[in-house]
């Protein structure tokens, strides 16, 4: 008997295949394994970078859930992103997952200011910012 390959989509409707990121520093940390639904359960809390490996649609249900309201509510904040995902689809008719990747890649920051303290006197000087960093600021 021969196995007909499933094509996994998001939510059942958008795919993974077509979606590419395009800045090579974010490359690395975007994760597009496809799932069928975003919930790892914290699998990645205790390993070091496991952040990586955590679907990116989940990172951004994962910000949703902030203190608050939405607090611990993941299948409302699952819903939010659903819903969200079908109205750039309508608005557009482009793949969500695409359009989610282009607005991490332009929200992005490069530089960000440290302070450096110098005889009393503060000064900013710019640093570069980590790619990982990059993506929780954006």
């Amino acid at each position: 008997m021969s196995r007909a390959k499933v094509e996994i989509k998001l939510f059942g409707k958008w795919s993974f295949d077509d979606v590419e990121v395009r800045d090579p520093g974010l490359k690395r940390y975007i994760c597009l394994k496809p799932v069928f639904l975003p919930h790892t359960g914290g699998r990645h809390e205790h390993k070091h970078f496991g952040k990586a490996e955590v679907p990116i649609v989940e990172r951004l249900i994962n910000k949703i859930m902030r203190p608050g309201k939405n607090m611990g509510k993941k299948a409302l904040a699952m819903n939010i992103v659903k819903q969200a995902f079908e109205i750039i689809y309508l608005e557009n008719g482009e793949n969500p997952m695409q359009v989610l990747v282009r607005a991490l890649e332009n929200a992005a920051p490069r530089e960000e200011t440290t302070r450096i303290v110098y005889g009393g006197i503060v000064y900013h000087q710019a640093v570069d910012i980590s790619p990982m960093r990059r993506l929780d600021l954006a």
